[in-house]
């Protein structure tokens, strides 16, 4: 092997949005995470349960907005065509 062409692999410390630290050894010092151990619902046994109701109440009302805005758009149209 060549020497001094490999990376540093020193301690370092993973963090995680939760605020748990886990100690490792990578070539990075500093490591963050989104989802660890501690807080994925997996590991915790906790289900988060999501507002679907407002998700599809959101869903339904733009799609309502697109409609009525290519209603328009159509009706813009065909008065143009009229006009000429």
């Amino acid at each position: 092997m060549k020497a001094d062409i490999h990376p540093n692999y020193q301690e370092a410390e993973i963090r995680c949005a939760c605020g748990n630290a886990i100690k490792t050894r990578s070539t990075r010092q500093d490591v963050l995470i989104g989802i660890c151990n501690v807080c994925h619902p997996f590991y915790t046994g906790q289900q988060k349960f999501v507002d679907t109701a407002g998700r599809v109440d959101k869903f339904q009302q733009r799609a309502q907005k697109t409609a009525e805005a290519r209603a328009k758009m159509a009706e813009a149209r065909a008065n143009k065509k009229k006009r000429r």
